[in-house]
């Protein structure tokens, strides 16, 4: 049965993404990396279910989505861009196989770094991050979520790299296996992956080609 929340805060992260901030349901439980089924609670949007991950962490009074809005679509982060606070959401259970496992490398296709948002500020909050990575692709310097944030994460290397943006200082370069190659050293860690279904599936067979072992690699199934 969903649970209707209202939005307490709205924050621009970056041109196309927003956080919401609505209230947490009581007893409500989740765990860094999950995620759950969101509706707008308006006519029309109530069976319009669509999965965003939690960014904010376990223990905070109010749960944090981070969400990118694609304008030029007319579907529901198109409709979520319209709404501000005093509006309600409908939430559902958690669910999610993306956890924290150990060291290791995480690495993201544009939007699809939301999932790691809450696994590295907890890790970050209790002084884990040292020796973690985050690789991450956009296709502009201008669409990298919380470039700031990360960086500043005591133990965190972070790496950016842009595919569409030839005025950028950033690397000029897709995640595909000349660029694990490049840039992994050692493929005896764990890997955590979200982005598009196409970049995840050639980015596992890729790291299995490189020798990583498959139980040792995370992604959302």
């Amino acid at each position: 049965m969903p649970t209707s929340v209202q939005i307490l805060k709205t924050k621009m992260v970056t041109h196309n993404v927003r956080h919401y901030r609505v209230e947490k349901p009581k007893n409500f439980r989740f765990g860094p990396g999950q995620a759950t089924e969101v509706s707008l609670d308006k006519d029309g949007w109530r069976d319009e279910k669509r999965p965003f991950t939690f960014t904010s962490l376990p223990d905070e009074p109010t749960l944090e989505f981070t969400i990118k809005s694609y304008r030029d679509h007319p579907g529901m982060t198109n409709a979520l861009w319209g709404c501000e606070a005093g509006d309600h959401l409908l939430l559902r259970d958690a669910w999610g196989t993306i956890q924290y496992k150990g060291v290791g490398t995480f690495i993201a296709g544009g939007a699809g770094v939301t999932p790691f948002i809450a696994i590295l500020r907890q890790l970050n909050a209790h002084g884990g991050l040292r020796g973690n990575r985050l690789i991450v692709s956009n296709q502009t310097e201008a669409d990298i979520i919380l470039c700031d944030e990360f960086e500043a994460m005591d133990g965190l290397e972070t790496l950016w790299t842009v595919t569409n943006d030839p005025k950028s200082k950033l690397l000029q370069q897709r995640i595909d296996i000349d660029f694990l190659k490049a840039h992994i050293a050692d493929f005896n860690q764990h890997f955590y992956l979200c982005g598009p279904d196409a970049m995840v599936k050639d980015l596992r067979d890729a790291l299995q080609q490189l020798g990583a072992d498959v139980s040792s690699v995370t992604w959302e199934k």
